[in-house]
């Protein structure tokens, strides 16, 4: 409900007479609903939005536009949006019952129009975004939505919904081999790259493991760790048998990824935490 107040004003001659104010009430039937499916992304996610108005009146809403600002932020002098609109993932349902789609137009901002709610029911828009390379990233970051419903007679009805940046690693891994070629008894050199573009370190409780098999099987294995030496069973084990190679549980750990903001595009720019495995044998 909105209340609003008024005050007239009489003048005559020099002199000026003000009314009581009266004040009247406006009863909005309109409402709307803004959720996510997930609460949480990570880099270039998709995500899920459920909008829901429910009309309240005796009277069906027709011709209403729906804008949803993609999570539009101040940046600069101008503003960045942090999500794009996926094409083609528009479903509008009426009390329940799948609709031809609306119009849409990806923006940003995204704006669908031809929307109607029937009296005393409901209008359910579903779609998915993207993140793109201005979503931040950082632990405890947030994309924060709002959604705008207007048409006739109406001046604006919000929802906002907030996701959060997930904090956890994302490794990937690298192996190369040198020298190519090798010469036979020769000693032989496998580097591994662990790489972390997620936002929180992988710590010993992440249980990050290697597991390789060494083909051809390598004798007299030195194994090194982010320069420093391992030595078995401390740190791996390895069957000179099977060519088996595994580093044990919590021993492998990597940085977290640091974020940095282009000054002038507004990108995000993800510079990994890097681990580095060096394994050398003899053939």
């Amino acid at each position: 409900m909105a209340f609003f107040t008024n005050q007239a004003q009489l003048r005559y001659g020099n002199e000026v007479a003000n009314s009581n104010i009266t004040v009247g009430e406006i009863q909005e039937v309109l409402s709307v609903t803004k959720s996510a499916v997930k609460q949480t992304y990570r880099q270039h996610d998709t995500v899920t939005y459920i909008i829901n108005i429910v009309n309240a009146g005796t009277a069906e809403y027709t011709g209403l536009t729906m804008t949803d600002d993609l999570g539009q932020y101040a940046f600069g002098e101008g503003t960045r949006t942090p999500q794009d609109y996926v094409a083609g993932t528009i479903h509008y349902y009426r009390n329940g019952v799948l609709q031809t789609a609306p119009t849409v137009e990806a923006g940003p901002p995204l704006v669908i129009t031809g929307i109607s709610v029937p009296a005393g029911g409901n209008a359910t828009i579903i779609y998915e975004t993207r993140l793109n390379a201005y979503a931040p990233l950082q632990p405890e970051t947030e994309v924060t939505n709002t959604v705008t419903v207007s048409g006739t007679c109406i001046t604006g009805i919000t929802a906002t919904e907030t996701i959060s940046a997930v904090a956890e690693p994302v490794l990937s891994i690298t192996k190369s081999v040198s020298p190519v070629p090798v010469t036979e008894c020769g000693r032989l050199t496998y580097t591994f790259v662990i790489q972390n573009t997620g936002n929180t370190p992988a710590v010993p409780a992440t249980e990050a493991l290697v597991t390789d098999t060494f083909d051809p099987i390598l004798r007299d294995l030195t194994v090194t760790f982010n320069g420093t030496s391992w030595s078995a069973p401390a740190n791996y084990t390895y069957n000179e048998t099977t060519g088996v190679f595994t580093t044990i549980l919590g021993e492998v750990t990597v940085p977290a990824a640091t974020y940095t903001q282009d000054p002038v595009t507004g990108s995000w720019i993800t510079s990994p935490g890097v681990s580095t495995l060096i394994v050398t044998g003899t053939i």
